[in-house]
């Protein structure tokens, strides 16, 4: 990482838009509050589902914590003095203060540039339908066992939150997604913190190039400036910059120079942010590697990974090729060839739900192919409503995971509300692949 970043060029460039941002520290689920006595554990504050609450437990019992639920679901009191408090402290996802010290994730979460909590960091570049919910990814790392240096697949890996979180604690991730948009926003997110000197080298000229004026009469200034920068991942960042302000003139009608020149701020001080914090907690970053590819003929080696976390798309219920349309237009590509290679939107009617069956059986045995044995494969996925007809797709991953080796050992509901009008709620569906 170049030690050029704390300079005093940052200085300058971060009160650019200081006062543009939000005061994350004033987020009411990260409010100080008096140290509670030894031997507690206390929940975030805005931990308020049933899933959440299960998946906090189960990361209690998969880092060998006994504990006991107090104080109406919201503390839990060890039992036991942990072997090794320090690392719960820096690994757990669900709660803020341990044994009367703030975990390491209460830190990290507070490094927010949005009005939503689960958007710190660089996880809020592009606004991309059905995210994970980070610190449930954050949860289930601990919950299947990986620790640093292991290696987590993503086949699905969208915009990036698996990649980021297992970054942040140190462990390795493949990701792979079949649409060049979904790569381009998971590189951006984990490989900016690498080039931000060089960042910022080019951002007065870039913005130089923003709009069309009396001095820029050229309205593909800015594109040219972009495709000039040689080194793919700053060219990443403003290309990305770029999608950001092309969404919010498409979605929101915001004025397109105004649109970028917000975003670029806030994704360089969302960089720096990444930065700050990898230094003041000292993180040991894993390694990510992100590559335009296909779930159904991964590009791995037979039992190379120790884990898989992903959520399957839901292109029977949204169409991730009109949803992005703009951006993967101006990315250059032809949606009718992308739809021909994307999961679950081709054909119609019942052919549609056939295909995507086909295409998840080939997932999933590649999955199975990839993973080491007795190891564990996360895949959240939801039943839809497509045609007005419920599509029993939980149902229909349980069994065909189960024929082909996987072992089903917990399935969470995960209640959700007015996805996109077309689901009620997912299932963490944690299977083991046996010997």
């Amino acid at each position: 990482m170049e030690k050029t970043i704390m300079g005093k060029e940052i200085k300058v460039k971060e009160k650019i838009a200081a006062g543009k941002t939000e005061k994350t520290n004033d987020f009411w689920a990260f409010k100080d509050e008096p140290f509670p006595n030894e031997k507690q554990l206390i929940l975030f504050d805005n931990v308020q589902f049933i899933y959440e609450l299960a998946l906090a437990q189960l990361e209690l019992k998969s880092l060998g914590v006994e504990f006991e639920v107090t104080n109406g679901l919201r503390e839990f009191e060890l039992l036991e003095e942990p072997k090794d408090i320090e690392y719960l402290r820096r690994r757990l996802a669900y709660f803020k203060l341990i044994n009367g010290e703030y975990t390491d994730y209460f830190y990290i979460v507070k490094k927010n540039r949005t009005r939503s909590v689960n958007q710190y960091l660089t996880h809020w570049i592009y606004p991309y339908k059905g995210k994970f919910h980070p610190q449930m990814i954050r949860a289930l790392l601990n919950i299947i066992g990986l620790r640093e240096e292991d290696t987590v697949l993503d086949p699905f890996i969208g915009s990036g939150t698996t990649a980021v979180e297992s970054q942040l604690l140190g462990i390795n991730c493949v990701g792979v997604d079949i649409s060049p948009l979904c790569v381009l926003q998971s590189k951006v997110k984990t490989e900016s913190i690498e080039v931000f000197s060089e960042i910022l080298k080019w951002r007065d000229e870039i913005l130089k190039k923003v709009g069309v004026n009396l001095f820029n009469p050229d309205d593909k200034a800015l594109d040219k400036t972009i495709e000039s920068i040689g080194n793919e991942k700053v060219r990443n960042f403003y290309l990305m910059a770029k999608l950001v302000a092309i969404s919010d003139n498409t979605r929101r009608k915001k004025d397109f120079a105004k649109a970028f020149r917000k975003n670029l701020n806030l994704m360089i001080l969302s960089v720096k942010d990444y930065i700050d914090v990898v230094e003041e907690l000292n993180l040991k970053l894993g390694k990510v590697d992100v590559k335009v590819g296909d779930s159904r003929n991964l590009p791995l080696e037979d039992n190379s990974v120790d884990g898989i976390i992903t959520s399957p798309p839901y292109s029977i219920a949204l169409d991730y090729v009109s949803n992005d349309a703009h951006a993967l237009e101006a990315l250059g590509y032809d949606l009718k060839e992308l739809r021909e290679k994307f999961i679950g939107v081709r054909g119609k009617g019942r052919e549609r739900i056939d295909l995507y069956n086909e295409d998840m059986k080939r997932s999933l045995e590649e999955m199975y192919r990839v993973l080491k044995p007795e190891k564990y494969a996360v895949i959240i996925i939801g039943n839809a409503t497509y045609q007005g007809k419920e599509i029993k797709t939980v149902e229909f991953i349980i069994d065909y995971a189960q024929k082909i080796g996987f072992r089903l050992v917990k399935n969470i509901d995960k209640i959700i509300f007015g996805l996109y009008n077309v689901m009620q709620k997912e299932n963490i569906l944690i299977f083991k692949k046996e010997i």
